[in-house]
């Protein structure tokens, strides 16, 4: 009986250990601004509600790379050097270097706009390999309507981005055939560097009604210039993104991007219990929050239609 009640008892103390076992996950995000910020702290949260808290069996690590995909790549390895149990890459620069530097650790990606023309997976409903995740794919349609409600006499945008980033190149293709489709022409304003975004804004002045910026970490983590551009020449700024209204963007149609974290940390906890990545299909984001900023709306010279108002999940005074 003693023997008994040892072996259970040790059976109980290892299990117990097991429990307790510490899970290493490892996050980077190719720059910081507000709605990859907000991903990363989803990620954070949704892991502590799955029970993986900082502290007691979480060694949650984040790095920056600050905008250059060279310190994007040395994270990447230098991630791989400490053998995580999972990688967390935030955008497509990110995720592209992290796929590049391991084809064993799971890489469970966020915030990517086309996982497949990234190279980053087989297929969105089989990934295969070590790689899958979350796509925060905008709901273009849903903008250039937007911009036409809320410019009436728009027949041109000025489309700013980074031709460097893939996920930029895919949306701008994806805003030309939407804006053809409603009647509307395009005017690129190319910035390579966030050091380029307001020189970009300016070449626009007088040769577009409206601005657009996409989900471009580039142009989003410069916004504020860009909003400068547009407050002083009546230039209507509508964003990609919901977070950028609060910035002083006009408005958007979108979705959350700390919920955007929580829906990552769903599928990293799935891989930390056993499942393969590569068997994972891609999760598309979902959500129709509009967001309008009275004062952006003010000081571009935009009378916003009360319609907009009225359907504004948030109106930002």
């Amino acid at each position: 009986m003693r023997r008994i009640l040892l072996i259970a008892a040790t059976s109980l103390a290892m299990a117990t250990a097991a429990s307790a076992q510490t899970v290493k996950v490892s996050v980077t995000a190719i720059v910081e601004h507000p709605a990859l910020d907000a991903v990363r702290d989803g990620v954070r949260d949704g892991l502590g509600e799955a029970g993986y808290k900082e502290g007691e069996n979480l060694e949650f690590t984040y790095e920056s790379a600050q905008g250059n995909p060279a310190t994007a790549a040395q994270i990447a390895r230098e991630f791989v050097g400490n053998s995580p149990n999972v990688i967390v890459p935030i955008s497509t620069p990110s995720a592209q270097a992290a796929a590049a530097a391991t084809r064993e650790i799971p890489i469970v990606f966020s915030a990517v706009t086309d996982p497949l023309a990234a190279g980053l997976v087989k297929s969105n409903e089989e990934p295969g390999g070590n790689v899958t995740g979350v796509s925060d794919l905008t709901p273009i349609a849903d903008h250039v309507a937007l911009i036409k409600e809320l410019v009436p006499n728009v027949k041109s945008v000025g489309f700013i981005f980074n031709p460097g980033e893939a996920n930029s190149v895919v949306l701008l293709d994806l805003f030309k055939k939407e804006a053809e489709k409603q009647g509307l022409s395009v005017v690129e304003a190319p910035a390579n560097k966030s050091a380029d975004v307001q020189a970009a804004a300016r070449s626009l002045v007088g040769k577009a009604e409206a601005m657009y910026v996409p989900t471009d970490n580039t142009i989003v983590s410069a916004l504020e210039a860009l909003v400068g551009v547009a407050n002083d020449n009546d230039l209507p700024l509508i964003s990609g993104d919901t977070d950028s209204v609060e910035r002083g963007a006009l408005a958007s149609v979108g979705f959350n991007y700390y919920e955007l974290g929580k829906d990552t940390a769903e599928v990293v906890v799935k891989v930390l219990k056993g499942e393969n990545p590569g068997a994972i299909p891609v999760t598309f984001a979902s959500g129709t929050d509009l967001v309008v900023n009275r004062k952006a709306a003010e000081a571009m010279g935009v009378e916003l239609p009360q319609a907009i108002v009225d359907r504004a999940t948030k109106v930002i005074e």
